[in-house]
């Protein structure tokens, strides 16, 4: 069950990064109450799931993630480019959290 939970911070923490976008610099309300909202709901879980993640793995797994998948949508979504340093940062963010859940303290 923490990793369901855990998903649903994910989830939360992709629709609130996503919101504040939209929102704006907090111009525009509905997007900004959403974001909020969103952000409080992905804390609430995040902290739900590390009542039996260690906290390194779960905000590792939680940022490693969102990076990934904000990545993907603020490409497709919001048509924002990507270079070759950013994919090769991204990919050391990966290949850190792998080895965190691989060979971490829970190992």
């Amino acid at each position: 069950m923490p990793y369901i939970y855990l998903g649903i911070a994910i989830v939360g923490e992709l629709v609130g990064t996503n919101l504040l976008k939209a929102a704006a610099g907090f111009t525009r309300p509905w997007p900004s109450l959403g974001a909020l909202v969103a952000y409080g709901l992905c804390f609430y879980f995040l902290s739900v799931a590390m009542k039996n993640i260690d906290l390194n793995v779960a905000y590792a797994i939680w940022a490693g993630i969102g990076i990934v998948i904000t990545t993907a949508i603020s490409i497709t979504l919001w048509h924002e480019p990507i270079n070759l340093a950013s994919v090769f940062g991204i990919s050391l963010v990966v290949v850190g959290v792998v080895i965190l859940n691989l060979y971490g303290p829970g190992h």
